[in-house]
């Protein structure tokens, strides 16, 4: 069997599951009831996805100074990807972009509601100190 077939193979393999798993991120954004749910089909086939296929063309190109390149793209793919996940979760969290019936916990509610708490007093100090001037 000759290499140039196998490497052609396996490229074909990772661009058909890669391709698929972006469907899948695709499809899961449209058809999932709320943020959370969406959130996670849009961050965790998307990363895998982009990662068979990156791979699938560093083995389509066949010379060695593209993978560092496509590591450093999946890189940070796989590093932004979670933190700018995390930030919309906690946005939609605080607008209540979301189904609380859907949660099996909220360990979030009581950090929110001390930070609420704080941001009250706050805003009551500052007003008490303006009205005294």
């Amino acid at each position: 069997m000759n290499p140039e077939t196998v490497i052609d193979a396996v490229s074909a393999v990772f661009m058909v599951t890669g391709a698929l798993m972006s469907l899948g991120a695709a499809i899961g954004l449209l058809r999932f009831p709320d943020l959370m749910s969406r959130m996670h089909a849009a961050t965790k086939p998307q990363v895998l996805g982009l990662f068979l296929l990156l791979a699938a063309l560093g083995l389509q190109m066949r010379s060695w100074w593209v993978w560092p390149v496509l590591v450093v793209a999946w890189l940070f793919q796989l590093l932004t990807v979670p933190v700018s996940a995390h930030m919309v979760g906690r946005a939609g969290y605080r607008t209540k972009h979301l189904h609380p019936e859907l949660l099996s916990s909220d360990e979030l509610e009581a950090v929110v509601q001390q930070a609420a708490g704080q941001q009250a007093a706050k805003h009551g100090v500052d007003d008490d100190d303006e009205a005294g001037r």
